[in-house]
């Protein structure tokens, strides 16, 4: 297949590594950010064992950076989400919420802090360039925001420790869990963090010049076919057996950050002001109708992941609605996140839910499914 059998035309953009990734055998696309990712190298389940037992690189430079710079920069950030960032050091990334005026939640980024005042937001699949820079219009702060030339390769697996270890040099490897550090390969200019949305070991390789995107690829496989690095995609089955949200499945504009048991992400008691704060506030005093949940969904091993939310009944009526299924080969079981009526989300609830061939039993589970506390990704 060649790559100019994909397109919609100029509006859906190709990243520096599109090219590459036909070449090494993508077969099929979706669009995230207004931006074409692989979603196809074939075999779904023999992408996640390379995962879990090798290691894959994928495209992911869908995950766009909003950059933010000047003398408020530090200030400004801390406007757009609950979580605390008072003590976040330059170097160092943190996952965190951004929320609007209602505690909606409008993305759940990873935010990297190059300097005093540059940061990157380095996005879910939602328009934060245009929010952000809304936001600054009104916000009597000094910044600018901008989308630089960034775009992210995920290197994720057991073996992309050294798979990095040959790509840098020893010194890579006391690259801590959420730190980030400026590299560059063969003169090519890189940040490069132990993050990703994989639950496994895993490292995010920053290129900040698309014009090497080929030949960063290319020398990243070249070195990496020795330790069974396969090109791969995100892996749907690995992320729900991690309990990894995928947003405008699992998280929306409608969700806020006590529904999927996000407390950890949202500091009220902070001096420091953001958006959607007093609605935390009454959120969090009032509590909430419904709740994230794991289920584990009994019938025959699903074909792949859902496509549409499927409706949850308890007793004939709708309670809640399947965001993200899939069958896991390594739990021999299907797996499900889930958003139900508060009353339906205690562990061992037994339910209905209506798959596509028909109701089936379900029941609620803990959720991570598979190293509940992320060890494999901190190790």
């Amino acid at each position: 297949m060649h790559a100019d059998d994909f397109g919609f035309g100029t509006q859906i953009r190709k990243s520096p590594y599109f090219d590459a990734t036909v070449r090494w055998g993508a077969q099929g696309f979706s669009v995230y950010n207004h931006m074409y990712i692989p979603r196809d190298f074939g075999n779904p389940e023999q992408n996640f064992w390379s995962l879990v037992n090798d290691a894959i690189l994928c495209d992911v430079a869908v995950e766009r950076q909003v950059e933010i710079t000047g003398p408020d920069a530090a200030r400004f950030v801390q406007m757009l989400t609950p979580r605390d960032l008072s003590k976040m050091a330059v170097g160092q990334c943190k996952y965190i919420l951004i929320t609007n005026a209602q505690g909606g939640i409008l993305n759940d980024p990873i935010l990297l802090r190059l300097a005093d005042n540059h940061f990157w937001i380095s996005l879910a699949d939602s328009d934060i360039l245009l929010w952000a820079q809304g936001v600054a219009v009104h916000s009597g702060l000094d910044v600018a925001i901008t989308e630089p030339d960034v775009s992210p390769l995920q290197l994720q697996g057991p073996k992309s420790g050294a798979i990095m270890q040959a790509l840098f040099g020893d010194s890579i490897m006391d690259l801590r869990y959420y730190w980030l550090r400026e590299l560059d390969l063969d003169g090519i200019p890189l940040i490069v963090s132990r993050t990703g949305w994989s639950s496994e070991l895993g490292y995010e390789i920053y290129l900040r010049d698309s014009a090497q995107g080929d030949a960063l690829w290319e020398r990243i496989m070249a070195t990496g076919m020795e330790f069974g690095l396969k090109p791969g995609h995100t892996s749907s089955i690995r992320r729900i057996e991690g309990g990894m949200l995928s947003y405008h499945a699992d998280a929306d504009i409608n969700t806020n950050p006590y529904e999927l048991g996000l407390d950890r992400l949202v500091n009220l008691d902070m001096e420091a002001d953001f958006i959607g704060k007093a609605a935390l506030h009454r959120i969090r005093e009032q509590g909430v109708s419904k709740k994230q949940v794991g289920l584990i969904i009994d019938c025959a091993p699903l074909k792949g992941p859902n496509t549409t939310f499927w409706p949850i009944n308890k007793d004939g009526t709708t309670i809640g609605k399947v965001t993200s299924a899939v069958y896991s080969p390594r739990l021999e079981r299907n797996i499900a996140l889930a958003m139900v009526a508060v009353d339906f989300a205690h562990i061992g609830a037994e339910i209905e839910v209506v798959t596509p061939s028909g109701p089936t039993r379900a029941t609620v589970v803990e959720r991570p499914f598979y190293d509940p506390k992320k060890q494999l990704a901190a190790a």
